[in-house]
């Protein structure tokens, strides 16, 4: 089958292509029609092209690389962090149309995982579901290799981004992994991703000459609304009482384990059906509270953030939050889980100020000392080889999760490389062991800011009187000018009589500014104007002390093509060279982003 759709594209090209994939959707997958982005998305990546691609979950994305799969020459890997979606996807893609695909992760046995990997090989499936965690083993890395795939599909690739709550560690080799292949086309999956998420996936799968795409992003069938508590025993009987009053099912998210507990406790007091639904549980009575709500024996589930991710229940009625979320990207993915069946659903946000002080400690939270990224630094590169990470966490006596933390932070300061092996290598040319640990140590601190922002933005939502859902989508750089007409604000005629500040740069332009240097204009909100500034950090600032003191100014080295994003440090600086323009691996990275725009 698969053949046959690679030798029409290879005869009949890219336009002739979007036709055999509405056909293919209609044929294989049952769809009457491809919606908004799924055929330039298809187009993208049988054109040549890594490709981006953000939609909300339920707009589908799994269409994309089935009718991707279909058409390319080749077999497609399809890299996915969760066990039970897998399992619904392959016998998804064999009950619509036939398409051959297989799971071959953990929790298949061992002669099951050997008859896919063959059948893979072998040129029997379209469709490999891995778990990322699999890529340590450099003799699947090989079979992977010798079945010479034509597409690397990352979902949920969001994950791979450490400014989420949702990182995993183990998507940070997916990179290396894709070279090893041989850089089949590469194409990202994520119902969630700010711009700063966007470029850091771009940059740490290597993706090549990219093409992004963000489609549907608005949910016109989501109420927002904001409902202020004056302390924590009101917050606890206002979400009550408003979940008792509330259509079902629902969900409820939480800061904390204990806190999830306890309001599932008092819902089922109440007389609803609640669970509770946290990190802290064992993984069997996760998987039950989880069955139990999609079964519809569970109207409510009360979850910190551990819950969410891959669920696709069609008929959630509300997302209530009672603590503010982490940043406007988390708060947009969980609330996103209400009403993918296009009927109404609420979003309330249940806000007291002084919760935000547990949101800026979780994010002052995870940092390294300097010293634990020398000791991690100078042992990779005083070894003169690539070393294993169980080595390094002997050697350095640190615990994994801090070693992994270092080697993220070090490899972004283009000192070391992840290889497929999970093995480390230092970078021959790169900074020596001393300056990289300073380099990391420098951002980290900057990251650290750059979260903070995050949950500044989050109070800004909730004490904004202007439309949310503008809020929203401005700061995930979507353009959207209220009144929507369905947030609480609009519905009570704030959304439209804000005062429209004087708008001097206008929403989506890049500017400069002399301390916190280069960025892009999100919003205005009365007479502040929000800038995400390239070290990923929201910052809001007076329009009035901006126009007097001129503290921005149009970037106009950064308007024409916006920052050369497509690569690691290592890869701006391998272009940098190229061009001969930069002569030494010792810039830092926003200094060769601005040699390679001037250089335009």
């Amino acid at each position: 089958m698969a053949s046959l759709y690679s030798r029409i594209f290879r005869r009949r090209g890219v336009h002739a292509a979007r036709g055999e994939a509405r056909r293919i959707a209609r044929n294989h997958l049952g769809f009457h029609r491809l919606r908004p982005g799924q055929a330039e998305a298809v187009e993208a990546v049988v054109g040549g092209h890594d490709t981006l691609v953000v939609m909300p979950t339920g707009a589908g994305k799994s269409a994309i690389y089935q009718i991707a799969a279909l058409l390319l020459p080749g077999p497609t890997v399809v890299v996915s962090p969760l066990i039970a979606l897998q399992r619904d996807q392959v016998a998804a893609a064999g009950r619509h149309g036939g398409i051959p695909a297989a799971q071959a992760n953990s929790h298949v046995g061992a002669a099951r995982r050997r008859e896919a990997l063959e059948d893979f090989e072998e040129g029997d499936l379209e469709l490999l579901f891995l778990a990322p965690e699999q890529f340590g083993d450099p003799r699947l890395v090989e079979t992977l290799r010798a079945a010479r795939p034509s597409l690397v599909v990352v979902d949920e690739a969001h994950c791979i981004s450490s400014w989420g709550h949702d990182f995993r560690p183990e998507y940070l080799r997916i990179g290396g992994v894709v070279e090893a292949l041989g850089h089949p086309r590469v194409l990202a999956l994520t119902a969630t991703a700010a711009p700063p998420v966007r470029e850091e996936i771009i940059e740490r799968l290597g993706m090549r000459d990219p093409r992004v795409l963000v489609r549907e992003f608005d949910r016109p069938n989501l109420h927002l609304g904001v409902r202020w508590v004056s302390d924590e025993e009101a917050k606890r009987s206002a979400v009550v009482d408003w979940v008792v009053a509330a259509p079902r099912p629902g969900l409820v998210y939480t800061a904390t384990r204990r806190s999830a507990e306890a309001l599932a406790a008092r819902l089922r007091a109440h007389g609803v059906a609640a669970a509770a639904y946290h990190a802290g549980m064992a993984a069997g009575e996760r998987e039950r509270a989880q069955q139990a709500f999609m079964e519809d024996r569970t109207e409510v589930v009360v979850a910190t953030t551990a819950f969410g991710m891959g669920i696709d229940k069609p008929d959630v009625r509300f997302v209530a939050h009672a603590e503010v979320a982490d940043s406007p990207d988390s708060y947009y993915q969980e609330i996103g889980r209400a009403g993918r069946d296009g009927r109404p659903a609420e979003a309330m946000l249940f806000y007291r100020p002084q919760d935000l002080g547990i949101r800026r400690f979780f994010a002052g939270g995870g940092q390294l000392d300097h010293g634990d990224l020398e000791r991690v630094a100078a042992y990779v590169q005083l070894a003169g080889r690539p070393v294993r990470q169980e080595e390094l966490e002997r050697a350095t006596e640190l615990p994994g999760g801090r070693v992994t933390a270092a080697l993220d932070r070090l490899q972004d300061a283009g000192a070391v490389r992840l290889l497929p092996s999970r093995e480390v290598a230092w970078v021959d040319d790169g900074p020596g062991w001393a300056e990289a640990a300073g380099e990391a140590s420098t951002a980290q601190a900057a990251r650290r800011g750059a979260d903070r922002s995050r949950v500044e933005m989050m109070r800004a939502y909730a004490e904004t009187g202007d439309c949310r859902r503008e809020f929203l989508l401005t700061y995930l750089g979507e353009p959207f000018e209220g009144p929507c007409g369905d947030c609480d604000n609009c519905l009570a005629g704030h959304g439209a009589t804000q005062v429209r500040a004087a708008q001097p740069f206008p929403v989506g332009s890049r500017v400069r500014h002399p301390g916190w240097g280069a960025g892009q204009v999100l919003r205005y909100d009365e007479d502040r104007v929000t800038v995400l500034f390239d070290d990923g950090a929201y910052r809001t600032l007076g329009v009035p002390l901006v126009l007097e003191r001129g503290l921005l100014a149009a970037d106009r080295a950064g308007e024409a093509g916006s920052r050369p994003s497509g690569g690691s440090k290592r890869e701006l600086y391998e272009r940098a060279r190229r061009l001969g323009i930069a002569g030494r691996s010792r810039m830092t990275k926003e200094e060769l982003q601005r040699a390679l725009r001037e250089h335009r």
